[in-house]
């Protein structure tokens, strides 16, 4: 349960703390005096839309957090285990979470002491706090949420989890059908292109991806012979061959020099080097020498490396610009061929795939199927026996499992929620039939029984009372003190028949002052509690009757 919320900065709080304990507690107060702010701060908590303007004027960020109490079975605590966070909070088994937004647009979260994103956020308190609202009387009649809380009731997590694999499979294995067969159309045009293709490729010898480069250098030295001749023979003549050759000059003054270093040792090692020089100076204009005798004018081979450079360019052009994509590409052609070669193996193959595909998803919709229907009987008894208590004993609620037309990811069937208010007349479509009291009615009587199914540890209702009053509110109000038996409850209401059978009271006040406005919450003890009853009963003008109503309430809802 959330044991500590603390709210700063946000919409017109400036600084606001509540310490909040087990059972039902309501916030109440005037209308438009802010009661929701609380709602819209914990919605952040539980990973909701952040906007810059929720922050209060004048503030450069608003912060909200929350201390929330993890039982020793809770399945979420081995989960922040093995993601490494350890609560953040004081005590073993305390999850603390915050959520900051700035006017900068960079908001943080931390999640258990750990910075984390929106969806760690959604993940983590999204499944520990409940939040439901008017909003949620609309969305209980939508046809995919009837479905959803179908599915959670019957602890189908992991069914439909088998199920929406097991259809993408299927789909999958479809798609992959219908490629392959449209191909087949087609693939004797395909097989003469690519046989043609490849002919023209493999008419081409390729087997180097840098044959081309290697052909572009012997063609410039074909280009060029005469100019490479000539330098390479002045070259071999200046080293070597003429008289006063570098290479004969240098070994001459090795000679020189000998005698004496035999005189001076110092002499020696210049000696050696020039006597080292010498013999690499005649190395080279050897080489240099059998260098040119080896360039010869070529014209026809120069036309061999121009036709054969032209081929590779063109082949290049056509599949996808460099010489080795050329041989890739030629390479696919013969696999492709080969496969357009072994059609109706691969045919065949598709065809079981999509078989074997079919089966599995045909035996998840089968488990998920008995499952629902199993889970609707229960279900519906549950949630017609929470109606009796709320005042509604005389209407049903019947599930419908219906089978759909094809098979989906969510499986075989839909589900509907019809709703009969009246003995004697037939059920018809929760959304065209009932009132806004009785979806507020039908709500909290799904909450209970979603109650034992679920990880909730908290349960916030905004203003789901719309719509009734009376005997009816104090029928609701008894189903909320009952569901927060084994339950956090926080209530926001504007009914003293509600109120009155909270352990806490909260109320909201704002303030409006010549520059600011403000909302301030403070917990009620018993003297101001009865005083916030009357006010609820009769409004600004109180009397002494009202307020001994008040208290009468009071005693009645405690005993």
């Amino acid at each position: 349960m959330i044991t500590l919320l603390r709210i700063s900065g946000f919409a017109l709080i400036d600084e606001l703390e509540l310490a909040l304990g087990p059972g039902l507690t309501v916030v109440t107060g005037e209308t438009g005096a802010g009661k929701s702010i609380v709602v819209d701060a914990l919605a952040l908590l539980r990973g909701g839309r952040a906007s810059v303007d929720a922050i209060r004027t004048g503030r450069d960020e608003a912060r909200v957090e929350a201390a929330i109490e993890l039982p020793a079975d809770a399945a979420i605590r081995a989960r922040l285990a093995a993601e490494g966070r350890d609560g953040g909070g004081q005590g073993e088994g305390e999850l603390l979470v915050r959520r900051v937004i700035s006017r900068t647009g960079r908001g943080r979260i931390h999640v258990g002491g750990a910075l984390a994103n929106v969806g760690d956020l959604a993940s983590t308190v999204g499944g520990l706090v409940d939040i439901a609202s008017q909003h949620d009387q609309q969305t209980l009649t939508d046809p995919e949420q009837q479905l959803a809380i179908l599915d959670d009731f019957a602890s189908n997590r992991a069914r439909r989890d088998e199920m929406a694999a097991a259809f993408g499979e299927l789909q999958a294995a479809r798609a992959e059908l219908e490629r392959f067969d449209a191909d087949a159309r087609t693939r004797a045009e395909r097989e003469d292109l690519l046989r043609y293709q490849l002919t023209e490729i493999e008419s081409a010898h390729l087997t180097d991806a840098n044959e081309d480069e290697k052909l572009k250098a012997e063609r410039e030295r074909l280009r060029g012979a005469e100019k490479f001749q000539g330098v390479v023979a002045r070259g071999e003549e200046v080293l070597y061959s003429s008289e006063g050759a570098v290479g004969g000059r240098i070994a001459g003054v090795a000679r020189e020099l000998g005698p004496l270093a035999a005189l001076d040792p110092a002499l020696a090692p210049l000696v050696e080097r020039l006597r080292e020089a010498a013999a690499q100076i005649d190395d080279v204009a050897r080489e240099l020498g059998r260098y040119g005798e080896a360039i010869r004018s070529d014209p026809g081979r120069l036309a061999e490396v121009e036709e054969r450079l032209f081929l590779m360019s063109r082949l290049a052009r056509k599949h996808g610009g460099t010489l080795a994509d050329v041989i890739a590409r030629g390479a696919a052609m013969q696999r492709d061929l080969g496969e357009i070669g072994s059609f109706e193996e691969g045919l065949a193959a598709r065809r079981e795939a999509v078989t074997a595909a079919e089966a599995r998803a045909k035996g998840a919709s089968e488990k998920l199927s008995d499952s629902r229907r199993r889970a609707a009987v229960g279900l519906e008894k549950k949630v017609n026996a929470a109606l009796g208590d709320l005042a509604l004993g005389a209407a049903r609620l019947p599930i419908s499992v219906e089978p759909r037309d094809a098979l989906s990811g969510s499986g075989a069937e839909r589900v509907r929620f019809l709703f009969a208010p009246n003995p004697g007349e037939p059920p018809r479509p929760l959304a065209k039939i009932a009132s806004g009291g009785e979806l507020s009615r039908v709500m909290l009587a799904m909450k209970q029984a979603l109650s034992k199914s679920d990880q909730v540890l908290t349960y916030v209702f905004d203003e789901v009372d719309a719509g009734v009053g009376g005997a009816t509110a104090e029928a609701i109000g008894r189903k909320l003190k009952m569901l927060a038996a084994d339950r956090q409850v926080l209530v926001i209401t504007h009914l003293p028949q509600i109120a009155v059978f909270a352990e806490a009271h909260w109320r909201v006040t704002k303030t409006i002052g010549s520059e600011r406005t403000a909302v301030s919450i403070d917990r009620l003890n018993e003297k101001e509690r009865v005083a916030e009853i009357t006010r609820m009963l009769s409004g600004a003008s109180t009397s002494k009757q009202a307020t001994a109503h008040a208290d009468d309430m009071l005693r009645r809802a405690r005993a």
